[in-house]
């Protein structure tokens, strides 16, 4: 047998932990996974001494094209993606411009990445007042979920969602069997506690983190959950900041209630203290919380509470970083790049987070939670979205290695684990060695029987 490719000599990881083993790959899935696989092949892929991982899916990240392509862009967002072992991404409807709201808006943004996205792409679409009725429109599209914010967005033409839109939108989900993912804060609380602060002059790092307490996440992830239970409508909270967040989401699922969370590499590294220091570059909502928050996120995290991770990789231009007031400044952290070499680093070698717990939360998680197709696996059938990783490698992150526009990252000094050798999308290598192999390939993927009402 004549294959595409093989990849000799790794460490494969399954479910079950790594064993030795080749990969064989044709017509862009894998064929077979074996000690030693048989047969000759167009390309022999030596990964001796490194592991062969599925490729790192992130559901969440904002690249803002079209329309607000000089913040992020497919081209570069896609290729920093690449190289950190990603091989797909999700991206966020709002940002762009226009904001992904409808089908025209849905078309609008899969011309902007075709062409130019290096891995594979998928898209969410918008909840807000006024479009409930273009959201069949969107599921026939391809969109994989429908983003909702409790609080406000930061963007004019993408509004808060109240709670008769949510609902109404959650019911009209439920029928169209896709998750409703939301942005829990409560905007009551946290637009009281800004209003109060600026008012007072007291605009630094510490009033922001302080106007955005837990509480206003635990609140409205619980209102989300019980809208969502009485629509019948699966539920996703993106980016759950807090131990207490992850607590009512595990609570609501032991009750049989159709919820999962993710949460980010920056609430499991950083604190607010590094808030503080790091400044705009560190601004997000929720906000960096205490180094005790962060200790009970990562309990949550090692209980297997927490369902994936997502770098909600939001960039700006450095000029919208800059201002005297921390609440006039661009909210959104840039760190696309980093997800699998942090968690490889804090989890797997720190907090003993097993190279399969490593996987589920960086791919497989999200490709069930979103049905993403036959990826998240390295076996015989599936998708040869792989990469390659020495882990015996460990360095701080450098700017200059950075594949994003604006390489403003407050992971640069961070320790990550795990140089990425090679990044494998649909059985084409696209990244390897630092750099980009190849034309961008990356197409749109559709969610395994989405779209259509229940």
């Amino acid at each position: 047998m004549l294959h595409d490719a093989v990849i000799r000599g790794g460490m494969v990881v399954g479910s079950d932990g790594p064993r030795r083993a080749d990969v064989a790959i044709a017509d862009g899935l894998i064929v077979e996974v074996a000690p030693d696989v048989s047969g000759d092949a167009t390309e022999v892929i030596d990964a001796t001494g490194c592991h062969v991982l599925p490729g790192l899916v992130d559901p969440h990240v904002h690249f803002n094209d079209p329309g607000r392509a000089d913040w992020e862009g497919f081209a570069t967002g896609s290729t920093a993606l690449a190289a950190g072992g990603g091989t797909l991404c999700v991206d966020m409807p709002l940002n762009a411009s226009p904001p992904t709201l409808d089908a025209i808006s849905f078309d609008a943004k899969v011309a902007a990445a075709r062409g130019v996205c290096r891995t594979g792409f998928a898209l969410h679409g918008g909840l807000v007042p006024g479009n409930i009725e273009h959201l069949p429109e969107l599921a026939a599209r391809g969109v994989v979920g429908f983003k909702a914010f409790m609080s406000s967005s930061g963007i004019d033409d993408f509004l808060a969602a109240d709670d008769a839109t949510l609902w109404q939108g959650m019911k009209v989900a439920a029928d169209l069997g896709l998750p409703v993912l939301v942005h829990a804060e409560n905007d009551a609380i946290t637009g009281a506690l800004a209003r109060e602060a600026v008012a007072a002059g007291r605009t630094g790092m510490r009033e922001y983190l302080a106007s955005r307490p837990v509480v206003a996440e635990v609140e409205a992830i619980g209102r989300a959950i019980a809208l969502a239970d009485d629509a019948g409508c699966s539920l996703h909270v993106v980016h759950v900041s807090s131990g207490a967040g992850v607590a009512v989401v595990a609570e609501a699922r032991a009750r049989g209630i159709d919820v999962t969370c993710e949460t980010c590499p920056h609430y499991l590294v950083l604190t607010d203290a590094d808030a503080e220091r790091l400044g705009a570059i560190a601004k997000c909502a929720p906000p960096l919380r205490p180094a005790a928050v962060q200790a009970e996120l990562w309990e949550a995290v090692c209980r297997g509470d927490v369902d994936l991770l997502a770098s909600d990789h939001s960039p700006a231009p450095a000029a919208m970083k800059r201002s005297t007031s921390c609440f006039e400044v661009w909210g959104g952290i840039a760190g696309i790049q980093a997800t699998l070499g942090l968690v490889l680093e804090e989890g797997h070698a720190r907090r003993g987070l097993t190279l399969a717990d490593v996987v589920r939360l960086t791919s497989r998680g999200a490709v069930e939670r979103f049905r993403l197709g036959h990826r998240g696996r390295v076996e015989a059938g599936c998708v040869a979205d792989l990469a390659i990783v020495d882990l015996a490698h460990a360095a701080p992150l450098v700017a200059a290695d950075l594949r994003d526009r604006h390489r403003l990252s407050p992971y640069v000094g961070q320790t990550l684990r795990g140089r990425v050798r090679r990044t494998i999308v649909g059985g084409r290598t696209v990244f390897a060695d630092g750099r980009e192999v190849g034309p961008p390939i990356g197409e749109l993927v559709r969610p395994a029987g989405g779209g259509v009402p229940r």
